[in-house]
């Protein structure tokens, strides 16, 4: 188990003409951070060091041609690149977009090979990053890919967690991708996540509906009563305490949500819009079952305030105190796992 050691925290670096960079500099500006981790950006040392002179910060870093070659207490920069890269701050460019997807891969290789222990990754344009290589809606599918799993966007805070069926999935296309099965498996992937990374023993989980009103009896569609309700009553005929579906319309506003440990919406805006309010700025989106930790902000590369040293880094800096407090959870679970006889002792 790695408690007594620092955690290695791997950071993408993100679209370089958005704001991800300013976030991961100023977050790590303030020197305490370095007693939680070490951080390793996956940039160049050229850019940061350009990055730091434009946002008139006094860190201090390392360029390091390996992540083995990482010092505790220190700023590290892997140089994923050598050249000049030109930045405009808060246009789409497709040359930055290969830089945003250098920096991705070269900290993905180093999660898989355990060189860096959770990575972080900072906002990309969805656009400029896409290429042979990466042909995919966002982190969440391309992580999927590289490390082998059932991905799941669980977006995080203290209180609120919540979980999609679908995530960048067309509306029009959300009935058609809603299956029993896929109902099965997005749950049993929340319930495992809870248990294992949240120290949640008896998970309790909410399901919102497809249609309005949950489709009012088949009245406004007929997806909640032949699909999703079939489903969620054989998920607890096993005895899991999984509830709903539930009219989205109203399970917020009456904070029915603080009654669950999860929530599970059907798509990608119905979990989101009531997240990013209730919660924005100090929530995480957290990777749900991968092998390997990954969490990044709950916000987008804001193209229109990039360069202007104006960007609220606190998302990203929960993404930094999550991705720890989920490693050494997820550790603290497979040491309790592997022998059983420890659990007595376990404080939830």
């Amino acid at each position: 188990m790695k408690h007594a050691e620092m955690i290695k925290l791997g950071i993408s670096i993100g679209d370089l003409n958005g704001i991800g960079s300013e976030i991961v500099l100023r977050t790590f500006d303030d020197a305490r951070m370095l007693d939680f981790c070490t951080p390793i950006i996956f940039a160049s040392s050229k850019i940061v060091n350009f990055l730091k002179k434009h946002y008139k910060l006094s860190l201090h870093f390392q360029g390091i041609d390996d992540p083995s070659k990482a010092i505790d207490g220190k700023i590290n920069v892997m140089n994923v690149w050598k050249e000049n890269v030109k930045i405009n701050f808060g246009e789409e460019d497709t040359v930055v977009g290969e830089y945003a997807f250098k920096s991705l891969e070269a900290a993905t290789q180093a999660l898989k090979n355990d060189d860096i222990d959770v990575l972080v990754t900072a906002p990309i344009n969805k656009h400029t990053i896409q290429s042979d290589k990466f042909n995919f809606p966002g982190h969440t599918d391309y992580l999927a890919k590289e490390l082998g799993g059932d991905s799941l966007m669980f977006m995080i805070t203290d209180n609120l967690k919540i979980g999609l069926l679908t995530d960048h999935v067309a509306l029009k296309d959300i009935a058609s991708v809603i299956t029993p099965e896929l109902i099965e498996k997005k749950i049993g992937i929340i319930q495992q996540t809870l248990k294992q990374d949240f120290r949640v023993e008896k998970p309790k989980i909410a399901v919102l509906g497809i249609n309005p009103h949950s489709g009012d009896n088949g009245v406004i569609g007929k997806e909640d009563e032949e699909i999703l309700k079939p489903a969620i009553q054989k998920i607890r005929d096993r005895g899991e305490l999984v509830f709903g579906p539930y009219s989205a319309d109203s399970f917020f506003g009456s904070k029915n949500y603080q009654n669950f440990d999860a929530v599970v919406a059907s798509y990608h805006d119905q979990g989101l819009i009531p997240f990013k309010t209730l919660s924005f700025g100090r929530g995480v989106n957290f990777t749900a079952g991968l092998s390997k930790v990954r969490t990044s902000p709950d916000h987008g590369t804001a193209f229109e305030i990039a360069g202007k040293n104006e960007a609220n880094i606190n998302s990203f800096k929960e993404a930094v105190f999550k991705a720890i407090e989920i490693f050494k959870a997820r550790e603290e679970y497979k040491e309790l796992t592997e022998n059983p006889l420890k659990k007595q002792g376990r404080k939830i």
